[in-house]
């Protein structure tokens, strides 16, 4: 019987959350702020949870990424991904990554933010990504979420989508927010916050 390890990522595997980060990465401190400013009353409904966590995402993406082709969206993410991303990594997370790879667990990063700029640093680890599809219209992006954002129970239906979960003898998950409560809930070790 095999192992399977599920991580987090924005806040697990990273300091901090790396929506935020790569928008000010692409758009330069200046447009970001701005942009943070005219989208306050979104954040604002948001954390009054009037609005609910996708639809906030939306409007953020819209702002900020509509109606970008798609290759260039995708060039700023490996390039992110290069320059940027190496900076927010936890040692606690990297160390229990590689223990994962060396035992030769199945590794999965399921994550709320986009899929984009996870896959070319998690490729290169041969870690698989689950993540937040964005919908692409003519080759642009639209700013909105292609099927639910990858967030709570979601987490767990993409999972059950792609693997069979009655394979694995042992689930370790590793999460930091009420987003991963439900994928820390269907593993036989969990750890919240924390790596042992």
């Amino acid at each position: 019987m095999k192992s399977l390890a599920l991580f987090d990522f924005d806040g697990t595997i990273t300091s901090k959350d790396t929506l935020l980060h790569f928008t000010r990465f692409v758009k330069g401190n200046s447009k970001f702020w701005k942009g943070m400013t005219v989208l306050l009353p979104i954040f604002l409904a948001l954390k009054l949870k009037v609005m609910p966590n996708w639809k906030a995402k939306e409007s953020f993406l819209k702002y900020f990424f509509g109606g970008m082709p798609l290759a260039e969206f995708d060039s700023w993410c490996k390039r992110y991904a290069i320059e940027k991303l190496p900076e927010l990594l936890r040692k606690a997370a990297l160390d229990k990554l590689n223990w994962h790879l060396q035992q030769g667990h199945d590794i999965y990063i399921v994550s709320a933010s986009p899929e984009n700029w996870i896959k070319p640093w998690a490729g290169k680890l041969n870690i698989k990504v689950i993540a937040t599809q964005l919908q692409v219209t003519e080759g642009k992006i639209s700013g909105l979420i292609s099927g639910h954002n990858c967030y709570g129970i979601e987490k767990v239906k993409r999972l059950n989508q792609a693997i069979d979960t009655k394979n694995y003898e042992t689930i370790y998950s590793y999460g930091d927010s009420k987003g991963d409560k439900e994928m820390l809930e269907m593993a036989s070790e969990k750890f919240y916050r924390r790596f042992n």
